[in-house]
């Protein structure tokens, strides 16, 4: 076993101070290389020698397992630019690139190629850029010739039309439209209100698409300040999505909170045991999946904040989703991995 020895950095400390004052400085900058070198390692060996197992004469010592890096399920959030202005978003407009479709389609063939099952294009608004032709594309890319199992959106649904539906329909597993209320006047508080649009309205519209052209209906709601209150659980069960995903209000620096946020969404938080409670009001509700912010994990989310990794196409997957922050026994404990292809959910259309 290697160690640092005292004898060892006294003879080293010795021959830098034999040496001429004006040589001293060239001498010493090698010594703390050496120092933090050798300092690192034996860290690195003490802390696996401080590890304490109980004896167990009857199983072998057991490694923990190596981080997965394989990209299971990946959401792609192309733009940031959306037509709504929810006052918590945490994925805000400080950008209005996309990436060239070409180039779109090339990330995704690497991350097919590194193990990805399931695609969610989602924003900002997805349908936003080129009326949602961009998007059915890449929808019809990852279904056809990349053949992913599950290919599913993230919508506030304001911009689909049925024309899309008829062109990429048959291509996507899976729409999440987001709703977090159904009072009118709540989603204009929030900021899902368009004038004389009807959000509610529209989800219903949105329902009845789905069924038409065989889409499986689910539906994403955050919950906040000002419906953490509310009852849904008739117009959910109404409405019957595959998945009702219930995310508490999350704050992300320099997204929706601190000096470079274009939201101010502290005035949208609630706490644990309110988020609690609306759980448990909706207790009955099956198709419920909840998602409090400790389970919350994105990007790298570890320090607060959203900071991307490099781009897989410049550095490949693997190396890029090192600096993720991904999570895999949280990813599996949120539910993260379900039956997500509509062929496997066998629905009554």
């Amino acid at each position: 076993m290697w160690v640092l020895t005292p004898a060892a950095f006294a003879g080293k400390l010795l021959s830098v101070f034999r040496q001429p004052l004006s040589s001293l400085w060239r001498s010493l900058v090698p010594l703390f290389c050496w120092l933090r070198a050798t300092w690192l390692l034996a860290s690195k060996r003490t802390k696996q020698q401080l590890v304490w197992r109980e004896p167990d004469e009857t199983k072998e010592e057991e490694e923990d397992p190596p981080l997965s890096t394989t990209p299971t399920s990946v959401n792609y959030h192309f733009t940031r630019q959306c037509n709504y202005k929810c006052g918590f978003c945490f994925h805000t407009a400080k950008t209005s690139f996309v990436l060239p479709l070409e180039e779109a389609k090339r990330g995704l063939l690497l991350l097919k190629e590194a193990g990805m099952e399931k695609i969610n294009f989602s924003g900002g608004e997805p349908f936003l850029h080129d009326r949602g032709e961009y998007l059915g594309k890449l929808v019809k890319f990852c279904k056809t010739e990349l053949q992913l199992p599950s290919v599913s959106i993230v919508s506030n649904g304001s911009l689909i039309r049925e024309r899309w539906f008829q062109n990429y329909g048959e291509y996507l597993d899976i729409l999440a439209v987001s709703c977090d209320s159904f009072d009118e006047e709540v989603n204009v508080l929030i900021g899902r209100g368009q004038g004389k649009k009807n959000h509610v309205e529209n989800l219903q519209k949105l329902r009845t698409w789905c069924r038409d052209y065989r889409v499986a209906f689910k539906i994403n709601s955050v919950i906040n300040r000002f419906n953490v209150e509310e009852d849904m659980t008739e117009q959910i069960k109404a409405l019957n999505p595959v998945r009702w995903k219930v995310f508490q209000c999350l704050l992300i620096e320099g997204e929706n909170c601190g000096e470079d946020a274009l939201r101010e969404a502290e005035r949208f938080v609630i706490g644990d045991e309110e988020f609690e409670r609306f759980l448990e009001r909706h207790k009955e509700v099956s198709c419920l999946v909840p998602e409090s912010n400790q389970k919350m994990r994105f990007l790298n989310c570890r320090k607060g904040r959203k900071d991307p990794s490099k781009s897989i196409l410049d550095v490949g997957v693997e190396e890029a989703i090192k600096f993720s922050g991904f999570d895999e026994k949280m990813f599996l404990k949120r539910g993260g991995k379900y039956t997500w292809s509509k062929a496997d959910l066998k629905l009554d259309w």
